[in-house]
């Protein structure tokens, strides 16, 4: 990530495949390589650091090489999101800044999956209710930021008990459904969003949004900005 970060870098956590086993379409799979890496709670200084803190959010940047495992392309693990304090699912915020990224998100319940493709710019917006799978189908990495609460926690145990999302993307671009979710609905898909209004746009970079409160606000008060989301997970929809 030499290329898109001039602050301290700490070391990554490393996801190997005994990590992700459970949530691959071949659990029997081998790899001796990490799958991917996750540099957490970056800032560019410590004036950026505190206003982080300050506001509880979180900036952290992954890198997914590419790779296939038995026939399927390399992606995290998944998982949900738990609520605010407003009783609110927190909702999180992605930017591709290299290669391509699908996005496979999906309710609790799997009665809506959602893919969603990024390139360098894009930005995806996950809203509250929607769990998320980021998949490498590229042949170069994938790298990525995120802004999200700092407040909230990840909660894999829905993905790790049903192996994985409704969905495995194989190579080539098959998706195959997992035998978990017998009554998900066909992936419906979706082009990235931008919200000028608070500016998340694409020539904006996430970290830019450091220092403006009003722009990030919505990680953690999503109830009071659920209008953002329509576009997301309504209108913008479309089947292909």
């Amino acid at each position: 990530m030499n290329g898109y970060w001039d602050g301290p870098k700490p070391e990554p956590q490393v996801r190997t495949i005994e990590e992700m086993r459970e949530v691959l379409a071949d659990p029997g799979c081998t790899s001796d390589q990490p799958l991917y890496f996750m540099y957490r709670d970056l800032a560019k200084s410590e004036s950026d650091r505190e206003w982080l803190r300050e506001h509880r959010i979180r900036y952290d940047i992954t890198v997914i090489p590419a790779r296939t495992l038995c026939g399927e392309y390399v992606k995290t693990k998944g998982h949900y999101h738990t609520e605010n304090p407003a009783g609110e699912l927190y909702p999180e915020i992605y930017e591709v800044l290299e290669g391509t990224g699908h996005y496979l998100l999906q309710t609790r319940n799997a009665d809506d999956v959602v893919m969603i493709e990024g390139t360098a710019g894009d930005k995806i917006l996950i809203p509250p209710g929607y769990g998320h799978v980021t998949i490498n189908p590229g042949k170069e990495d994938l790298v990525m930021a995120n802004l999200v609460s700092s407040e909230f926690s990840s909660n894999y145990g829905p993905y790790a008990e049903l192996r994985g999302a409704a969905y495995y993307e194989m190579e080539g671009g098959a998706l195959v459904k997992n035998p978990g979710y017998p009554d998900a609905p066909p992936v419906r898909y979706c082009d990235p969003v931008e919200v000028p209004d608070i500016g998340i746009e694409k020539e904006v970079g996430l970290y830019d949004l450091v220092g403006r409160p009003r722009s990030v606000a919505f990680l953690n008060h999503p109830e009071q900005f659920m209008e953002i989301f329509s576009d997301v997970t309504g209108g913008c929809l479309v089947m292909r």
